[in-house]
Protein backbone atom coordinates (compact mmCIF):
# COMPACT_ATOMS: atom_id res chain seq x y z
CA UNK A 1 0.00 0.00 0.00
CA UNK A 2 1.45 3.76 -1.00
CA UNK A 3 0.80 6.52 1.04
CA UNK A 4 -0.99 9.17 -0.35
CA UNK A 5 0.50 13.08 -0.49
CA UNK A 6 -2.08 14.17 2.50
CA UNK A 7 -0.98 11.34 4.54
CA UNK A 8 2.66 11.95 4.02
CA UNK A 9 2.02 15.54 4.70
CA UNK A 10 -0.05 15.20 8.07
CA UNK A 11 2.75 12.90 9.40
CA UNK A 12 5.90 15.21 8.15
CA UNK A 13 3.37 17.87 10.22
CA UNK A 14 3.22 15.90 13.37
CA UNK A 15 6.51 15.26 13.43
CA UNK A 16 7.81 19.16 13.37
CA UNK A 17 5.12 19.67 15.81
CA UNK A 18 6.51 16.72 18.24
CA UNK A 19 9.84 18.35 17.24
CA UNK A 20 9.37 21.84 17.92
CA UNK A 21 7.72 20.63 21.37
CA UNK A 22 10.59 18.62 22.35
CA UNK A 23 13.00 21.34 21.44
CA UNK A 24 10.74 23.70 23.85
CA UNK A 25 10.95 21.32 26.63
CA UNK A 26 7.39 20.41 26.82
CA UNK A 27 5.63 17.28 25.27
CA UNK A 28 2.60 17.07 23.65
CA UNK A 29 -0.52 16.45 25.24
CA UNK A 30 -2.05 13.15 25.83
CA UNK A 31 -5.25 13.76 24.16
CA UNK A 32 -6.61 16.17 21.56
CA UNK A 33 -8.45 17.70 25.24
CA UNK A 34 -5.61 18.10 27.26
CA UNK A 35 -4.43 21.69 27.63
CA UNK A 36 -0.70 22.10 27.83
CA UNK A 37 1.32 23.56 30.62
CA UNK A 38 0.90 27.57 31.03
CA UNK A 39 4.13 29.53 29.42
CA UNK A 40 6.65 30.87 32.01
CA UNK A 41 5.62 33.46 34.17
CA UNK A 42 9.13 34.73 35.63
CA UNK A 43 9.73 38.11 35.78
CA UNK A 44 12.10 39.63 32.39
CA UNK A 45 14.98 41.91 33.93
CA UNK A 46 13.88 42.50 37.37
CA UNK A 47 10.02 43.48 36.56
CA UNK A 48 7.37 42.39 38.29
CA UNK A 49 5.79 39.32 37.03
CA UNK A 50 3.30 40.50 34.62
CA UNK A 51 -0.71 40.51 35.69
CA UNK A 52 -1.80 37.95 32.70
CA UNK A 53 -0.20 35.69 30.71
CA UNK A 54 -0.92 33.71 27.08
CA UNK A 55 -0.09 29.76 27.28
CA UNK A 56 1.46 28.22 24.30
CA UNK A 57 -1.70 26.73 22.83
CA UNK A 58 -1.78 24.60 19.63
CA UNK A 59 -3.54 26.28 16.63
CA UNK A 60 -6.56 23.89 15.60
CA UNK A 61 -5.85 21.65 12.51
CA UNK A 62 -2.63 23.20 11.17
CA UNK A 63 -0.18 20.93 13.15
CA UNK A 64 2.00 24.63 14.21
CA UNK A 65 1.96 25.85 17.83
CA UNK A 66 0.74 29.70 18.53
CA UNK A 67 3.13 31.19 21.52
CA UNK A 68 2.78 34.24 23.43
CA UNK A 69 5.69 35.43 25.62
CA UNK A 70 5.43 36.69 29.24
CA UNK A 71 8.42 38.78 27.63
CA UNK A 72 6.31 40.92 25.55
CA UNK A 73 3.13 41.88 28.12
CA UNK A 74 6.13 42.37 31.07
CA UNK A 75 7.38 45.21 28.14
CA UNK A 76 4.09 46.78 27.76
CA UNK A 77 3.69 46.65 31.42
CA UNK A 78 7.52 47.72 32.02
CA UNK A 79 6.54 51.41 29.66
CA UNK A 80 3.15 52.03 31.80
CA UNK A 81 5.33 51.33 35.54
CA UNK A 82 7.70 54.55 34.55
CA UNK A 83 8.73 56.53 37.43
CA UNK A 84 8.53 60.63 36.29
CA UNK A 85 11.52 62.56 36.50
CA UNK A 86 12.96 64.22 39.84
CA UNK A 87 15.69 66.00 41.26
CA UNK A 88 17.57 63.86 43.18
CA UNK A 89 20.41 66.45 44.20
CA UNK A 90 21.71 69.90 43.69
CA UNK A 91 25.78 69.98 43.83
CA UNK A 92 27.65 73.78 43.60
CA UNK A 93 31.30 74.17 42.80
CA UNK A 94 33.44 75.19 40.66
CA UNK A 95 34.97 72.44 38.94
CA UNK A 96 33.29 69.10 37.31
CA UNK A 97 34.80 65.59 35.87
CA UNK A 98 34.20 64.15 32.46
CA UNK A 99 30.74 63.05 33.31
CA UNK A 100 29.63 66.30 34.59
CA UNK A 101 29.37 66.19 38.30
CA UNK A 102 31.03 68.64 40.69
CA UNK A 103 34.03 67.33 41.87
CA UNK A 104 34.06 69.20 44.76
CA UNK A 105 31.05 70.73 46.74
CA UNK A 106 31.09 74.46 47.81
CA UNK A 107 29.49 76.99 49.20
CA UNK A 108 31.78 79.76 48.79
CA UNK A 109 34.05 81.03 46.31
CA UNK A 110 36.87 83.39 45.52
CA UNK A 111 36.07 86.48 43.71
CA UNK A 112 38.88 85.33 41.12
CA UNK A 113 37.00 82.14 40.58
CA UNK A 114 35.89 82.33 36.62
CA UNK A 115 33.42 79.68 36.55
CA UNK A 116 31.21 78.01 39.06
CA UNK A 117 28.65 75.31 38.44
CA UNK A 118 25.75 73.74 39.62
CA UNK A 119 24.74 70.28 38.84
CA UNK A 120 21.68 68.53 38.91
CA UNK A 121 21.18 64.75 39.38
CA UNK A 122 17.83 63.23 38.32
CA UNK A 123 16.00 59.96 38.31
CA UNK A 124 13.05 58.86 36.44
CA UNK A 125 12.28 59.43 33.19
CA UNK A 126 10.87 61.64 31.10
CA UNK A 127 10.50 62.05 27.29
CA UNK A 128 10.86 65.90 27.15
CA UNK A 129 11.30 67.89 30.38
CA UNK A 130 12.87 71.42 30.75
CA UNK A 131 14.87 71.72 33.52
CA UNK A 132 15.85 75.84 34.42
CA UNK A 133 18.57 77.77 36.23
CA UNK A 134 17.88 81.12 37.89
CA UNK A 135 21.48 82.86 39.10
CA UNK A 136 21.07 85.34 41.72
CA UNK A 137 22.93 88.11 43.20
CA UNK A 138 21.12 88.64 47.13
CA UNK A 139 22.85 91.94 48.35
CA UNK A 140 20.84 95.10 47.60
CA UNK A 141 17.82 94.89 46.06
CA UNK A 142 19.27 92.05 44.52
CA UNK A 143 20.11 91.32 40.91
CA UNK A 144 19.68 88.13 38.57
CA UNK A 145 23.11 86.93 37.03
CA UNK A 146 21.46 84.11 34.55
CA UNK A 147 18.78 82.43 33.51
CA UNK A 148 19.58 79.29 31.79
CA UNK A 149 17.31 76.25 30.51
CA UNK A 150 18.15 73.06 29.17
CA UNK A 151 16.03 70.21 27.56
CA UNK A 152 16.49 67.02 28.73
CA UNK A 153 15.23 63.49 28.21
CA UNK A 154 16.28 60.79 30.11
CA UNK A 155 15.23 56.67 30.96
CA UNK A 156 17.24 56.73 34.19
CA UNK A 157 19.72 58.70 36.51
CA UNK A 158 21.28 61.75 34.69
CA UNK A 159 23.47 64.86 35.65
CA UNK A 160 22.64 68.34 33.57
CA UNK A 161 25.34 70.90 34.53
CA UNK A 162 24.82 74.47 34.34
CA UNK A 163 27.77 77.47 34.61
CA UNK A 164 27.72 80.77 34.68
CA UNK A 165 31.47 82.55 34.34
CA UNK A 166 32.66 86.14 34.88
CA UNK A 167 35.70 86.89 33.16
CA UNK A 168 36.44 90.08 35.86
CA UNK A 169 35.74 89.50 39.58
CA UNK A 170 32.93 88.95 40.98
CA UNK A 171 31.36 90.99 43.18
CA UNK A 172 31.74 89.96 46.72
CA UNK A 173 28.17 89.15 48.92
CA UNK A 174 25.59 86.26 48.61
CA UNK A 175 23.87 84.62 45.25
CA UNK A 176 21.73 81.80 44.63
CA UNK A 177 21.06 79.19 42.33
CA UNK A 178 17.30 78.03 42.23
CA UNK A 179 16.77 74.69 40.00
CA UNK A 180 13.39 74.40 38.21
CA UNK A 181 11.58 70.90 36.85
CA UNK A 182 9.16 72.25 33.76
CA UNK A 183 8.48 75.57 35.56
CA UNK A 184 8.13 74.12 39.02
CA UNK A 185 10.70 75.07 41.92
CA UNK A 186 12.44 71.63 43.14
CA UNK A 187 16.07 72.94 44.15
CA UNK A 188 18.12 75.68 45.77
CA UNK A 189 21.41 76.73 47.45
CA UNK A 190 22.53 79.68 48.77
CA UNK A 191 26.51 80.34 48.67
CA UNK A 192 28.86 83.26 49.03
CA UNK A 193 31.56 84.56 46.60
CA UNK A 194 34.66 86.83 48.34
CA UNK A 195 35.70 87.03 51.85
CA UNK A 196 34.08 83.94 54.52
Amino acid sequence: MTPSIRTTALHGAALAGLLLLSACGKSEPASPNDTPAPASTAPVAMLPAPAATTATTPVAGSGTTGVATAASVAVSEAAAVSVPLTVARLTVGSDVNAEHQVTHAANSFASNDKTIYASVATEGSSGGATLNAKWSYLEGSGQLVSNISQSIATDGPAITTFEVQNPDLWPEGRYKVEISLDGKPVASRDFRIGKH
